[in-house]
């Protein structure tokens, strides 16, 4: 068999599709609106009212499909939002009630 000129043949051009990248606040949202669910009452509503703050942010940013993670976002929000209202009362209550019993004279026997 003779020598053919020109050595190996060329490898083909593969086209390789990169995912857009996730959104840091979608998951910062929806691990915050998870602890909000477990936890959030002893930290008095303060992972809830985050994980709304986030997820509006993470919506916005993608609203354009440049980065992907529109359902943790939306995930954060609902979970924030169901117990943003609780948490924020349950802090009110406490707050306000150990205000209130520190100010109301109580009788002596």
């Amino acid at each position: 068999m003779p020598y053919r000129p020109g050595g190996y043949q060329p490898a083909a051009h593969r086209a390789t599709v990169q995912p857009p990248l996730t959104s840091g606040m979608a998951t910062a949202s929806m691990v915050l609106g998870i602890l909000g669910v477990l936890g959030g009452w002893c930290l008095f509503g303060l992972p809830c009212i985050l994980a709304v703050i986030l997820g509006h942010l993470a919506l916005r940013e993608t609203r354009d499909g440049t980065r992907s993670g529109h359902g943790m976002a939306v995930a954060g929000l609902v979970m924030g939002y169901v117990f943003v209202g609780p948490m924020i009362a349950f802090t009110f209550l406490v707050f306000f009630g150990s205000a209130l019993g520190a100010v109301t004279p109580t009788p002596t026997p």
